[in-house]
């Protein structure tokens, strides 16, 4: 299997599937899972003729369990260490969820050249947590909530979320497929917990204003009006206006989890921003 290893000495493992001429598409997966859960996604633009690359965040799936840097100046340096190790130019990097987060940190950073577009799918920029200066947060009870779930019984906490509000399935009508709760649960149990909760402050706390204040590129802002996980109206809307050049694009009673539920829906609009 493919890794690189960063200069603090964690290996960090890579999918690289396309000819190495074709323009990159990278994409970020969101908290606690791993490159596999961008599987609809590889595999349509793979078909379309781009190259495509996922890693395993630090501390998730098949990378180093961590026990610190889990946080995201070093997440950003983690992805600069793989597009210098795969010398990736002019490619597009695609985040969901924490994975957002981690685009914006890394797309404010990144060498001339290395960055075409962006974009952020149920991200979580600007900042999750509640506080003076984002009242519409959510309150910092909740994500203790989460890391209380974690060290008390990880493996149902992981089960609960994919059985509920990630996919919606816990919404009435919903098609439920356990398959999906079953592979969200795979991935989550693959990395380690200590990088999982420390993964919580991150994605809930870090402030991403002056982030995307700095983005210049092209950035399509992708999110769900029915997300239970990153709500809508704290997320989406705010982060276009911070943008230079921000898209926003709503999806009405769609869910955090929307690229594996609808894949068809997501994936000809995130083709549609490409080739424009």
């Amino acid at each position: 299997m493919p890794f690189i290893k960063t200069t603090d000495g964690t290996e960090i493992f890579y999918k690289d599937w396309g000819p190495a001429t074709a323009q990159p598409v990278v994409f970020h997966h969101g908290w606690p899972l791993s490159a596999d859960d961008w599987d609809a996604q590889m595999m349509f633009f793979l078909d379309k003729g781009y190259r495509v690359i996922a890693h395993d965040r630090r501390g998730h799936g098949r990378s180093s369990q961590t026990w610190q840097g889990n946080e995201m100046d070093t997440y950003a340096a983690d992805v600069i260490a793989l597009a210098d190790a795969l010398d990736l130019k002019n490619a597009i990097h695609v985040g969901h969820s924490t994975g957002g987060g981690e685009v914006a940190h890394y797309v404010a950073r990144a060498k001339p050249g290395r960055v075409a577009k962006a974009v952020l799918i149920g991200a979580v920029p600007p900042i999750m947590v509640k506080s003076d200066k984002n009242p519409g947060g959510l309150p910092l009870a909740v994500f203790d909530g989460f890391r209380a779930a974690l060290v008390a019984n990880r493996a149902q906490f992981f089960l609960d979320v994919p059985t509920g509000p990630f996919y919606g399935f816990n919404r009435p009508g919903a098609k439920v497929s356990q398959g999906v709760i079953e592979n969200w649960w795979r991935q989550g149990m693959m990395g380690g917990a200590k990088a999982h909760y420390d993964c919580i402050k991150a994605f809930s706390e870090t402030d991403f204003t002056e982030d995307l204040q700095r983005i210049s590129v092209p950035t399509l802002v992708m999110h769900g009006d029915d997300d239970q996980i990153v709500p809508y109206a704290d997320s989406a809307p705010l982060s276009v206006k911070l943008l230079k050049h921000g898209i926003l694009k709503t999806y009405a009673g769609l869910p955090h989890g929307m690229c594996t539920t609808h894949p068809e829906v997501i994936n000809a609009d995130l083709l549609e921003f490409f080739l424009d």
